[in-house]
């Protein structure tokens, strides 16, 4: 038996060494590669490349803000359980934008410290008028939000979609989970708000001009 043992020892030791030896090559191989992002061809890709990851990394920040802002308020609400639930998905977003924009090397918008504030307050000061406030919030940000990554997921389709197959595929992702949010702020009574139409204009106005501003600062 033990010599049995030691033949096949001798036999397949050698081609096991051989597959994790090409194993490994492989992992190095793909750790090597770009994640998510191609690099850019040229300077042009690459400033529209850094304006995208910019302004989705923003928006991802702010959604975030406005959730924790929503639960300081409504966390230990009947209402907490389902923000959490939401905001819970948005962190798994910003923390994707985290990690593809420190692998491209691209720097967040200066205007970070106000989204931070500002989210906060536009989350907060909604939930004190109560939770249909809250969820017209909701609506009105998610809906700027998946319009914007509809504009890029056209936009790159436009361009090459084999190419940035990757990234189209986080957008239509985080677009789909953004949606399923302004769904649930909709059935959850956003629309019986007074002014509902005036403030949901309202806040996307301002949804615009923070898009406007953090792709360029």
């Amino acid at each position: 038996m033990q010599m049995a043992a030691h033949a096949g020892a001798h036999l397949f030791g050698p081609l096991l060494t051989r597959q994790c030896l090409r194993c490994k090559a492989h992992l190095r191989l793909r750790s090597c590669a770009y994640s998510v992002i191609p690099p850019p061809l040229d300077s042009e890709e690459k400033r529209m490349l850094d304006r995208f990851l910019r302004v989705d990394h923003a928006g991802e920040y702010g959604a975030n803000r406005i959730y924790a802002g929503q639960m300081a308020v409504l966390g230990r609400s009947r209402t907490g359980p389902l923000i959490q639930e939401m905001w819970d998905q948005e962190k798994k977003h910003l923390q994707k934008f985290n990690e593809i924009m420190a692998d491209s090397r691209v720097r967040p918008t200066a205007l970070l410290p106000f989204w931070n504030i500002a989210g906060f307050a536009l989350g907060a000061s909604t939930a004190l008028l109560g939770k249909e406030w809250a969820m017209a919030c909701t609506v009105a940000v998610e809906e700027s939000i998946s319009e914007h990554y509809n504009s890029q997921i056209r936009a790159l389709m436009e361009k090459d979609p084999e190419r940035y197959v990757e990234f189209l595929h986080i957008l239509k992702e985080f677009r789909d989970d953004e949606m399923e949010h302004h769904d649930t702020g909709l059935e959850h009574e956003a629309e019986s708000v007074p002014g509902y139409w005036l403030i949901k204009n309202a806040i996307q106005l301002g949804c615009k001009a923070a898009i406007y501003a953090s792709e360029r600062i």
